[in-house]
């Protein structure tokens, strides 16, 4: 049993379905390893057992009557502490939200759970998911799998860490700047941004709704693709044949390569010729349409975050943690006109960017240029803390202002990804080609 701490989710189904592995034990070993685990109140903001136990017995009675409704059926998940669940606290990593118990699962949840993933609870989070560090004084700070001495990457820290440290196989978070992909990458896994629209936020926590996605944070490609497919309730798509002969790669240096430190600058150099070795044609562009676009950040985050949260801020502004506070209270200087204007802007770059990368099958980049920073010195020193959350979601931004899919995978250097950017609602293109990444860089 020990072994399925490091199993992969796709494996866990396939044990199950073969008759090899029972829902009840697997779901029971989980919860019992989360409750005697030294991180696992650090990962885990509440467990939900009862829950995960009636799911898993009624798994179990599936996969014995031969009537599996996925192969994740009976695989247990956790879920980031802003998709609602029915009767148990969500409260989104903020003091705002304490004792807030909704009354119907998230759309995604149940949707997932119609496909019979097995919800283990809830896992702590940024605060109202606005940092891409995962520093949260407020509730928790899941540290980082390499190095405990720093962050995990937000804002899905306990989503990475559930799956990194062997507490869940698989793990449900969300993204709106690079919330998935930055403790994927930090944490050494795959992580998904799945397409603005593509799955619904009905019951998800809002932060900017107009960029907050859901997506999976996984071991490896497979079980991504095996989870995107459970949170739409759809067949999984075939991976199978995937190669990286004759694809072509856009290398984007327009900011994406600026000040890159020197271990994610090595590994993703190394990364690039392992898939050029394989096969993949790689081109250097510039997108002057990127750059223009990052200047009207602050304007299209922080205004819509603050209209979102501005009454409830306001009304208890001491239960945040000052540094959430300061971003969030960014937006209060924003007028409508200026927010407006700059979506015109965003729509703009956005067609230009989709015919400059038309002709490729993904745009490549470093996950990140910093490796995760030191949670001491993050608490301690304001400068560092906002230098360091600026860059660590620099280049996973340009993904969510342009709109597209992106996947991030592991290089092999530690807390080192690589990104690969796509088109909008080109997930299982992506995804084909990430397997074919995914072995390469193997």
């Amino acid at each position: 049993m020990q072994q399925w701490s490091e199993t992969s989710a796709a494996e866990l189904g396939r044990g199950i379905g073969a008759g090899q592995i029972d829902p009840v034990e697997l779901t029971t070993f989980f919860l019992d390893r989360i409750g005697s685990h030294r991180l696992g109140k650090d990962i885990y903001a509440r467990l939900t057992p009862e829950r995960a136990m009636a799911e898993a017995q009624a798994a179990a009675a599936r996969a014995k009557a031969g009537r599996r409704l996925s192969l994740l059926d009976g695989v247990p998940c956790s879920w980031k502490d802003l998709f609602d669940t029915a009767g148990v606290a969500t409260e989104a990593g903020s003091a705002l939200l304490a004792g807030r118990v909704p009354d119907h699962d998230a759309r995604v949840l149940r949707v997932a759970t119609s496909m019979g993933l097995v919800c283990l609870g809830k896992t702590h989070m940024s605060e109202l998911a606005f940092s891409g560090l995962g520093l949260n004084p407020v509730t928790r700070t899941p540290p980082c799998v390499n190095d405990e001495n720093a962050v995990a990457g937000g804002s899905s820290s306990g989503a990475a860490t559930s799956v990194a440290f062997g507490l869940a196989p698989i793990a449900i978070g969300s993204d709106t700047g690079g919330s998935v992909r930055i403790p994927a990458a930090w944490n050494d896994l795959v992580g998904l941004k799945t397409t603005s629209g593509l799955l619904s936020l009905q019951g998800v926590v809002p932060l900017c709704a107009r960029f907050d996605t859901v997506g999976p944070l996984s071991r490896n490609v497979e079980d991504a693709a095996l989870a995107l497919a459970a949170l739409k309730g759809a067949a999984p798509m075939d991976l199978r044949g995937a190669t990286l002969k004759g694809a072509r790669l856009a290398e984007l240096r327009t900011i994406a390569g600026d000040d890159l430190r020197d271990a994610p600058g090595a590994a993703y150099a190394a990364a690039v010729e392992k898939l050029r070795a394989a096969g993949a044609n790689i081109v250097r562009i510039d997108a002057p349409e990127v750059a223009d676009a990052m200047n009207d950040t602050a304007v299209l985050y922080t205004a819509e975050a603050y209209g979102q949260w501005r009454d409830a801020i306001e009304a208890a502004p001491d239960k945040m943690f000052d540094r959430i506070l300061e971003r969030f209270r960014a937006g209060a200087g924003v007028s409508g006109p200026d927010f407006v204007a700059a979506w015109h802007r965003l729509d703009a770059h956005r067609r230009v960017w989709a015919a400059r990368t038309a002709g490729f099958d993904a745009v490549i980049c470093p996950t990140a240029p910093i490796l995760p920073p030191n949670a001491n010195r993050l608490m301690t020193d304001p400068e560092y803390y906002v230098s360091e959350n600026l860059l660590a979601l620099r280049n996973t931004r340009i993904g969510n202002l342009m709109g597209g899919a992106g996947l991030t995978l592991p290089t092999g250097q530690p807390s080192c990804g690589i990104l690969f950017m796509g088109q909008p609602y080109g997930e299982e293109r992506l995804l084909r080609l990430g397997a074919a990444a995914e072995a390469a860089l193997r």
